[in-house]
């Protein structure tokens, strides 16, 4: 019980330092949540990270993340790894909520609709959030990879309400294993077949010489790479960059897991990097020699092993 208290008290006197730093940094909160939107009485969340020096009269580039799912489910904290990452390396990060099929009983067009209604939202209110409205970054995995690249298109699904003259454009893209293109049966599908809004949200139909360059992530044995050579194949043909960044023998949401989530946040940082939006060397640690072959064997294992390997070290944690 001693333990314990002394536990606790020290706990709480890290998180009055926290406090106290964020405050003498100019931030009262390193995370903050703005509603971007309400459908009915569906509030949508912008969940934004904060450089640790962060003030509202800078001028920073912002990512906004949209989560996967297959415009099913998933949830904002897919990203939050990559999200307080890149707030360490001062850029305002936000992940957007958007609405979802189990959820909201709607088809992925509307998805388009609410991550456009989000970047809007975010260039209206650069001021607030301390960023340059011009050094906008979307990014996402899978089906928020599709929501991300979306925000090229000039003229897509819109929502109603919103103020189309203000661009969702971004000036990059962190695209993780992303659905580019909906004009296929299988997707057609989701959209009650109709290929008129499937044309208005694949965004490889919309791609232009000036399209903003892109960082394109596929595991080699994802079914869904296609997508992947087709739009590098069109950057090759129309002129705009698309980097690549293939992992051999992984397959769809390789970036989850380490040591992928640690490689493709690198191959994020020197991207970024290039494009003059952040200065210096990437701070993540990826795992090599020794500590990557316990992580390989360890991944390897049966889920039932991990967890209860995961058990055993959460119980030698708690022994005195």
């Amino acid at each position: 019980m001693n333990q314990l208290l002394v536990f606790v008290t020290l706990i709480a006197m890290f998180c009055l330092n926290l406090q106290a730093y964020s405050q003498e940094s100019g931030s009262e909160e390193l995370a903050k949540t703005y509603v971007y939107k309400s459908v009915g009485e569906r509030e949508l969340k912008l969940h934004v990270d904060f450089p640790s020096d962060w003030r509202n009269t800078d001028s920073r580039p912002v990512i906004i993340f949209f989560h996967g799912g297959g415009w099913t489910g998933g949830t904002v904290g897919a990203f939050s790894r990559q999200a307080k990452y890149f707030a360490s390396r001062g850029l305002v990060c936000a992940r957007a909520d958007y609405r979802i099929k189990t959820k909201d009983r709607v088809t992925p067009d509307k998805c388009v609709e609410d991550a456009r209604s989000a970047i809007r939202w975010v260039r209206a209110n650069f001021a607030k959030l301390g960023v340059d409205p011009q050094k906008l970054i979307t990014a996402g995995g899978s089906a928020g990879g599709h929501l991300a690249a979306c925000a090229i298109i000039a003229e897509s699904v819109e929502a109603k309400g919103d103020d189309l003259s203000i661009s969702t454009n971004p000036q990059a893209m962190l695209l993780f294993n992303p659905v580019l293109s909906f004009m296929h049966q299988e997707l057609l599908n989701r959209i009650n077949g109709d290929k008129e809004i499937g044309a208005k949200i694949s965004p490889v139909l919309h791609v232009k010489p000036d399209t903003a360059p892109s960082l394109v992530m596929f595991g080699t044995n994802d079914r869904l790479k296609a997508f992947g050579d087709l739009w590098w194949s069109k950057a090759k043909e129309i002129g705009f960059r698309a980097d690549e960044f293939t992992a051999k023998g992984e397959g769809h949401g390789f970036f989850n897991r380490s040591p992928w989530l640690e490689r493709t946040t690198v191959a994020a940082d020197e991207f970024l990097a290039s494009l003059d939006y952040l200065k210096g060397e990437p701070t993540i640690e990826v795992p090599t020699g020794e500590a990557l072959k316990v992580l390989q064997a360890e991944q390897k294992r049966p889920a039932s092993a991990r967890q209860t390997n995961r058990q055993k070290k959460n119980r030698s944690k708690q022994t005195p």
